[in-house]
């Protein structure tokens, strides 16, 4: 009689990512190399609630690495501690626990690795504390915020895009003697502005960490032009705010996972920068380009790395623990500590100093 494979699954959770395929791929490869099975879970949290996962093999990953987005699908509305439910038209939350527990029993899942953010390692590590699922996260997002790692995968790709609009729009900005306002993603932390910036060849960085002060953007875009520098630049996370000012909301979604929707500083820094420069300014949003495509080079190898040292952990039985780069090293943390409050940049790093440095106004 043969010897019981040992099953796993994997699911992606949050909002989309470049390399989320490439470490599925490695997940799925490195379990199958040792002669195991795994699952795929569909759609994040809610294929976990309701049981739609398949067993995946080599045909299911074959030419995924390079591509964008997830094979899985992905949510980030379903948290199974608070899982809505419509019920005679209206929105009513259910603790699905128990549902998610038993299913992976029924289909005898020893663990579960999570691909996600902040939200997703945050449900993943509640279920291994209080729910006793063996779980392994890995650190997803463009915004590159997550504690306890060096660098999230998706980050070098949106960086990149940034970068690229950045070059384009500096020949524009030239021609036309404009001030261009490009808006970043990254929610309450700049690392996506801070880097394209200065790979960009930005003047102005504006980032959630640093409140600016419209006078001192102003004062640089003044100063370029007394220089003879017909054009600026400006970079700003969606996050950022005026000293003694609020964050910029483009709407709220009631009940949705993320309720508070940023969007709209750009436009509005464009506009007082023209009414009280004289210098015509435009806006250019990025959105949601930062966050499809294929991955770059860097993080399809890191997608991969993660991906094979968060099935290794299970195969050894290191449970409750994220997979972290460290030193270029790839280690584990406790999982509850990853999940912890976002990683902010520090407003006195080196990189800041350096972008001071060349010459760079941080709105401050």
């Amino acid at each position: 009689m043969s010897e019981k494979k040992r099953r796993f699954a994997v699911l992606t959770g949050g909002g989309d990512c470049p390399g989320l395929n490439a470490v599925i791929s490695a997940v799925v490869k490195t379990f199958l190399q040792h002669d195991c099975e795994v699952y795929g879970v569909f759609n994040g949290f809610n294929g976990l609630v309701n049981g739609n996962m398949k067993l995946l093999d080599y045909a299911d990953v074959s030419g995924i690495l390079p591509r964008g987005g997830t094979i899985l699908g992905t949510t980030n509305r379903d948290n199974p501690f608070k899982f809505a439910v419509e019920e005679n038209g209206e929105l009513v939350y259910h603790d699905m626990r128990e549902t998610v527990v038993e299913n992976l029993r029924q289909h005898e899942i020893e663990a579960l690795v999570v691909i996600g953010g902040d939200g997703s390692l945050n449900i993943g590590a509640k279920l291994a504390r209080e729910c006793s699922v063996k779980v392994v996260g890995v650190p997803k997002t463009i915004d590159n915020d997550l504690p306890c790692t060096e660098r999230t995968f998706g980050f070098d790709t949106a960086m990149a895009v940034a970068t690229d609009a950045l070059d384009r729009l500096h020949t524009t900005a030239e021609s036309h003697h404009r001030v261009m306002v490009l808006e970043v993603m990254g929610r309450y932390a700049g690392w996506i502005a801070l880097h394209s910036g200065l790979a960009g060849g930005a003047d102005v960085i504006l980032l959630p960490e640093i409140p600016y002060d419209i006078d001192s953007v102003i004062a640089k875009i003044k100063e370029r032009k007394e220089a003879g520098k017909s054009f600026s630049i400006v970079v700003v996370a969606e996050g950022a705010k005026p000293v003694g000012g609020e964050l910029t909301i483009a709407r709220m979604v009631k009940g949705s996972f993320e309720p508070i929707r940023l969007g709209g500083v750009g436009e509005k820094l464009a506009e007082e920068i023209e009414s009280k420069s004289g210098i015509e300014a435009r806006c250019t949003v990025l959105g949601y380009l930062q966050r499809g495509g294929s991955p770059s080079p860097f993080d399809r190898v890191l997608s991969t790395r993660y991906g094979v040292a968060a099935a290794e952990a299970c195969l050894r039985g290191e449970y409750n623990v994220m997979v972290s780069l460290y030193h270029d090293q790839i280690v584990t943390v406790y999982i509850q500590r990853a999940a912890s409050e976002p990683r902010s940049v520090p407003v006195d790093s080196e990189i800041i100093r350096t972008g001071r440095q060349i010459g760079i106004c941080f709105g401050n």
